[in-house]
């Protein structure tokens, strides 16, 4: 495979930016086979955002050479406070985490936080060096990558987060850092004290955050994409993993999809960054006096039908039902999920 085919497997849809694209082009040029990762926290129920359109674009990453890892931050869990805070149930949770991602991209590598902390002894010098570099405003305006603002009250160990993620990244000995949009500041900062420290500077990558199916949360600027995101903690306005298909269908047709509107369509998101990056055509099955089947060849068609009303969104909602079902089901089939891990995620939502 070209670089050029590389490149368009990277930024294809659901990435939203690359920092930078020129960046990108010389390390494939130069590199056939760069470091990635994607961090995530050990948290609820994987749903359509955080296994299923995360595990798309990591698959992307595989296929286009990269050595990819999913990083299971564990000890980032705990100073969150995260399936509130219990070591032996985050230990517990981090399983799963691994059983679904090593069925979904068997291509990556799993790590976990506390692997690598205790196979590195130099971790703690390098942290408490980058923490030098970095003042307690810039860290307290990071508290985004955490779901978190200044004006939460936190305890002193949450103030570890942000520069124990960027030391993660020199640890790893990354070329390419993979998150959402909503860890966007961290990779800035990254990108800013690491020429400081002559540590290698990595290509970031922000893919799109998938939003639930409620109508949308209104938000200020800095957390618009957070606020109306699809969420462990709203089982109603997330599709998950191991939801049943009738619990499928049920989701979609109570969702948030008024007629002609494409603005934070929560429905629509869905068959642009899940169904479409999947299928090269999407089939529309409705009665003759509704116009009969259509079949759309990309996303940009099917939404401007639905945006001039020719879509129905009771026809969009059972479509986008179906597929998602057939995207889910063989995870949810192979993906052990024990009524031991099921309790523990329970008792903390």
């Amino acid at each position: 495979m070209d670089v050029t085919e590389k490149i368009k497997l990277v930024v294809k849809d659901p990435t939203e930016e690359v920092v930078t694209q020129e960046e990108l082009v010389n390390l494939f040029n130069t590199n056939p086979n760069p470091k990635h990762y994607i961090g995530l926290e050990i948290s609820g129920f994987l749903h359509l955002g955080s296994l299923i359109l995360t595990g798309f674009k990591v698959n992307d990453f595989i296929k286009a050479g990269a050595k990819c890892t999913v990083f299971l931050a564990d000890w980032h869990t705990y100073i969150n406070n995260k399936l509130g805070g219990d070591w032996g149930t985050i230990r517990m949770v981090s399983k799963y985490y691994a059983d679904a991602f090593k069925l979904f991209c068997p291509g990556a590598q799993i790590l976990e936080g506390s692997q690598l902390y205790e196979s590195r002894k130099g971790y703690w010098m390098d942290l408490v060096k980058f923490a030098k570099n970095m003042s307690l405003d810039r860290t307290m305006r990071s508290l985004t990558i955490m779901g978190r603002s200044e004006k939460d009250k936190i305890d002193l160990g949450q103030l570890f987060y942000p520069p124990m993620q960027a030391v993660d990244i020199h640890t790893m000995d990354l070329d390419i850092v993979h998150a959402g949009m909503d860890q966007r500041k961290i990779h800035m900062l990254v990108r800013e004290i690491f020429p400081k420290m002559k540590w290698k500077v990595p290509v970031a990558v922000h893919h799109h955050i998938l939003a639930g199916l409620g109508e949308p949360e209104a938000a200020g600027s800095d957390s618009e994409f957070v606020a109306s995101k699809m969420s462990k903690s709203k089982s109603s306005s997330g599709i998950f993993i191991h939801d049943s298909d009738e619990e499928i269908n049920s989701k979609f047709k109570k969702a948030w999809c008024p007629e002609g509107v494409i603005k934070q369509n929560p429905v629509l998101e869905i068959v642009r960054y899940i169904i479409f990056h999947e299928f090269s055509e999407v089939n529309v099955e409705r009665p003759a006096k509704f116009g009969g089947n259509i079949t759309y060849a990309s996303y940009q068609d099917l939404e401007r039908d639905f945006a001039q009303k020719k879509l129905h969104p009771s026809d969009l909602k059972a479509t986008t039902a179906k597929y998602v079902i057939d995207i889910i089901k063989p995870i949810r089939e192979k993906l052990v999920l024990t009524k031991e891990i099921q309790e523990a995620i329970k008792k903390t939502m």
